[in-house]
């Protein structure tokens, strides 16, 4: 299992309270907290690192290029833009350390320090950070319409772009019984529902924020998944042996520039498959109605139980999440039950039509962390019997509100 540590960057001082200060990535990792407390600090940390080990596996740059000094902040960090989170004083106190499956690796004094530990379960991942600001996509057709913008949001555009043109007909939303087209000769999306037909452009905001959302995640799910079954679930010794003697050959072919070597490493690792999809989104529930919340998820759950080695992290504000994740968590525990009753060829179909059984979780599975905006700090949350504890900052605030119109009711009655 991969973890990541994280301290004295940005909103993040003290880092994880608990495991030495380590932040297990599961299966579902969800990370909660009020605005400026660092989720997407470490959502886009995450991202970053899992993509250097990706690159560093494949042979994509050598070592030292990723360990020379300055570049990790220059290129890697400013990518999410973050490289303004070390301290601007010339202080650099920040620890960000990643151990994955087949790497270590340590910021720490300004300097980048990279460890192999590598093990032949190392699935290679597709990576997808999907950022809050998707809601544009509705508006823009290409990525040099996105000057302003993020380099994370036009890539994920670019996949927005591939799963376009990827739909075949209209496919079914998972919400509201509406449906969505791609019409290639006007290059626009379509929302149709009962009676109507409207463009993206033109849909609610809770449509324009699900459905680049939604056809992402599913088509890079659905492509890994087609890519995992053609091949085996990682990369094999012969072939691991085979890639990296292609790497060394493009290295030192001394006839290529350097951009024709990155073009060619492209080309080579192009044949190696990918076998997991890391799915990191921001927000998942943005505009959404909190039962499209549930249906939403369970859409996402359902991608990521395509293949074991995928992984969905997630950054939110809203309560339902969590409770449909506990729900979700109840349902497999329900399940285990029922796979020992004499009933189960009754109840399990029923178990199903309320939560599908790909959307699904062991308590195992899940983990969910609490940020704090004024400390700086990162705690894992608590769980009963493997449920996410109902005493959370989400739910802290509705219970809040209760007491503020509690108080105003007592105002009122001394009127």
């Amino acid at each position: 299992m991969s973890r990541i540590k994280i301290q004295d960057f940005g909103p993040i001082k003290k880092g994880c309270l608990e495991n030495d200060g380590w932040i297990d990535l599961k299966k579902v990792t969800v990370f909660i907290g009020n605005q400026g407390s660092g989720k997407s600090t470490v959502a886009k940390l995450i991202s970053t690192f899992i993509w250097i080990e990706k690159a560093l596996v494949r042979g994509d740059y050598k070592q030292k290029w990723f360990e020379q000094k300055g570049r990790f902040a220059k290129q890697f960090l400013s990518y999410h833009r973050l490289e303004n989170y070390l301290k601007s004083n010339g202080a650099d106190n920040s620890l960000i350390a990643y151990e994955g499956d087949a790497y270590s690796i340590r910021y720490e004094h300004g300097l980048l320090v990279i460890n192999s530990n590598f093990s032949q379960t190392y699935p290679l991942p597709q990576i997808m950070y999907v950022p809050a600001e998707r809601n544009f996509l509705a508006y823009v057709k290409t990525p040099k319409e996105l000057k302003l913008s993020s380099p994370s949001l036009k890539e994920f555009l670019t996949e927005f772009d591939n799963a376009k043109n990827d739909l075949r007909g209209t496919e079914k939303l998972p919400v509201n019984n509406v449906n969505i087209e791609y019409d290639k000769l006007n290059d626009t999306l379509n929302v149709k529902g009962d009676g109507y037909k409207i463009k993206l452009s033109d849909a609610s905001s809770g449509f324009q924020s699900l459905v680049p959302l939604y056809m992402v995640s599913g088509y890079l799910a659905n492509s890994v998944k087609k890519q995992s079954e053609s091949s085996s679930d990682s990369m094999s010794s012969d072939e691991m042996q085979r890639f990296k003697k292609g790497v060394e050959e493009i290295w030192s072919n001394e006839s290529l520039t350097d951009e024709q070597k990155r073009v060619a490493l492209s080309v080579l690792s192009s044949k190696f498959n990918k076998t997991a999809f890391v799915n990191i989104i921001e927000e998942p529930e943005q505009n959404l109605f909190p039962s499209s919340q549930w249906q939403m998820l369970q859409s996402m759950l359902e991608f990521n139980d395509m293949n074991s080695g995928n992984k969905l992290i997630m950054t939110t504000h809203s309560p339902y999440i969590i409770n449909y994740l506990s729900i979700a968590i109840q349902g497999k525990y329900l399940e285990g039950m029922l796979m020992q009753s004499s009933k189960k060829d009754v109840l399990l179909p029923r178990l199903y039509q309320l939560i599908p059984e790909k959307a699904l979780l062991s308590d195992d599975s899940v983990i969910v962390y609490e940020l704090h905006e004024e400390t700086g700090v990162i705690a894992k949350l608590a769980s009963v019997d493997g449920i996410p504890s109902d005493r959370n900052y989400l739910n802290d605030m509705l219970a809040a509100g209760n007491q503020l119109f509690d108080a105003l009711l007592e105002v009122e009655q001394e009127l």
